[in-house]
């Protein structure tokens, strides 16, 4: 088998070697091999090239120098000695005839290496079969488009879209649009010239020069939304998503991975948000287990099971609410959602059996078997924002280990939303961390820092890092008051930064939400970053509760399916 890592190779020229060839997208559970021969910047795709040779999950692999980090990967692969073959393709960055000849040259080169080192000799007749091209339908779909998604990624993204996916990213996307019968009909320099115009002229991807073949891309009518995904540490294809996200007209998503399964969760919350935004939960598949028995006095709950705790909502028919709870999320998701939902039924003087419809959200709401639907934490903020007060045209979420800035509609849907998951910078668990440093609880640190003198700035986002400077400060006498409004400022930097970047393109008021919501400290830095008031309801924490249970009382009432 050889593997390969983008569009441009040219795959039919092992079939004329009875060779197969398949795309190289191991995810690594780790990079303990890669991290012993790579630097530790090297983007995620090389050290998962690495560690896939040095797992001896491939064993002929042909790469394209696309960039430099690919000429790095080759340089480490070829150190290993673990590849029987390993090539180098030189792509050329454009498509004009000198272009053309040289690529041409190159694809004859591979042959050449290939036979010299397999032995085997090239079948022509082979080579011709392999062009049998698949029609490529028009119909509307949802584009993966960015730097390369794994298999893995792909599947996660076409389970929970509601129309089909196209992933144009470095390997997909692949069509020669060429005839074998014209092939057959050249002489050997005019074949291997038609074989390399080809592969030049498929949609180019970013790192090409082509850019009008690339702007298809985004003219496309059958286009409805777009999924752009960048890997870590690769700055590259930031730049092509910064130009789009000013013009595009679709709904667009950027998600970031590393290529290993870490954060899988809060991606994949991501994807069904966007899926959710761009069809709107009414016009999901809903599960086999909606509840169709009707009842002239009825409740329904809403829980959102976050990371630090799981919070309860329940509602009457004229959507007042009943009773709340909030209990630290334990061990177990579903644990800690039956414990709470106990504790709020009881707390409303109901039964469980009085219970009709139950909505679950946030990153545990696939673990509660008590829940009658699934709709995102993104999606029920903006709801129960809405319902609050419909003004509210921005929401900022801050929870215990992520922060979420979502732009709502006039009705309570959702138009974009960013989300900041990647460590604990600015949420709750770095507030935590910071008050356990200090000594303090996290009351007592939220009503601290109001009163301060010296603006005392807090450099590092990082938790860890913070947490030095904390004591560093401490060591330095510098007052408790003045490090405190120091980490507030940092949070509502943090904070300010989404919220640019989402743009202020709905109007109306900002809203925050989450437990931070409760920090005087913070809230009042926000609005000073701001410049605008912030409108936060007493119980702010359970917004998204509350939001999965309004949307319980609409699905009963057969107003979304």
């Amino acid at each position: 088998m050889i593997h390969y890592v983008c569009k441009y190779t040219p795959l039919e020229l092992f079939k004329g070697f009875g060779e197969d060839c398949a795309v190289l997208e191991a995810v690594a559970e780790n990079f303990e091999l890669s991290d012993q021969v790579a630097h530790g910047n090297l983007c995620g795709f090389g050290k998962s090239v690495i560690q896939a040779v040095l797992e001896g999950k491939v064993d002929q692999l042909v790469l394209v120098n696309c960039c430099d980090s690919m000429r790095r990967v080759y340089d480490l692969v070829e150190s290993t000695g673990r590849c029987k073959f390993l090539y180098m393709l030189d792509l050329p960055h454009d498509d004009k005839n000198c272009a053309k000849v040289q690529f041409a040259q190159g694809i004859r080169r591979l042959k050449e290496a290939y036979e010299n080192f397999s032995g085997k000799t090239f079948d022509k007749e082979a080579f011709l079969q392999a062009f049998a091209g698949k029609e490529d339908k028009s119909q509307a779909y949802i584009g993966l488009l960015g730097v390369r998604v794994n298999r893995d990624l792909e599947k996660m993204i076409e389970d929970h879209l509601p129309l089909d996916v196209k992933n144009l990213t470095c390997t997909g996307g692949r069509h020669l649009g060429i005839d074998s019968k014209d092939l057959a009909q050249k002489e050997e320099d005019g074949l291997w010239l038609a074989y390399g115009e080809a592969l030049l002229s498929q949609t180019p991807c970013f790192r090409m020069n082509q850019k009008e073949g690339r702007n298809k891309l985004y003219l496309d009518p059958n286009l409805r939304g777009i999924i752009y995904h960048t890997i870590k540490f690769c700055d590259y294809y930031g730049f092509e998503y910064a130009s789009i996200k000013e013009n595009i007209q679709v709904p667009l998503l950027k998600i970031e991975t590393d290529f290993t399964r870490q954060s899988s969760g809060q991606v994949l919350t991501r994807i069904q948000a966007f899926a959710e935004t761009l069809e709107g939960p009414e016009k999901l598949e809903k599960k086999k287990k909606r509840r169709k028995t009707k009842a002239e006095n009825y409740y329904v709950a809403g829980i959102d099971s976050g990371s630090t705790t799981t919070d309860i909502v329940i509602l009457d028919k004229n959507k007042n609410i009943q009773g709340t709870m909030i209990i630290p999320t334990g061990a177990g998701a579903g644990i800690s959602a039956e414990k709470a939902l106990d504790r709020a039924v009881e707390k409303a003087g109901i039964q469980k059996g009085d219970l009709v419809q139950i909505v679950t959200t946030g990153y545990g709401r696939a673990y509660i078997d008590s829940g009658d639907e699934s709709i995102t934490e993104i999606t029920c903020h903006a709801k129960g924002a809405h319902y609050l007060n419909p003004e509210v045209g921005t929401v900022i979420d801050i929870g215990g280990q992520d922060m979420k800035v979502i732009g709502i509609d006039e009705t309570g849907g959702v138009k974009n939303f960013l989300m900041n998951d990647k460590c604990a910078a600015g949420t709750g668990r770095f507030l935590e961390m910071m008050a356990r440093t200090l000594g303090l609880s996290l009351e007592e640190m939220a009503t601290r820092g109001l009163d301060w003198k010296e603006e005392v700035v807090i450099s590092s986002m990082c938790t860890v890092f913070a947490e030095s400077e904390v004591i560093s400060l401490v060591a330095q006498n510098k007052d408790l008051d003045d490090i405190i409004h120091g980490l507030n400022l940092s949070v509502a930097s943090k904070v300010t930064a989404l919220t640019a970047r989402l743009g202020k393109k709905t109007p109306g008021q900002y809203m925050m939400t989450g437990g931070v919501a409760k920090n005087k400290g913070v809230t009042q830095a926000l609005e000073e970053k701001l410049g605008a008031k912030l409108y936060i309801w007493d119980e702010a924490q359970i917004c998204g509760a509350l939001g999965a249970a309004l949307f319980a009382d609409e699905i009963y009432n057969g107003k979304l399916y």
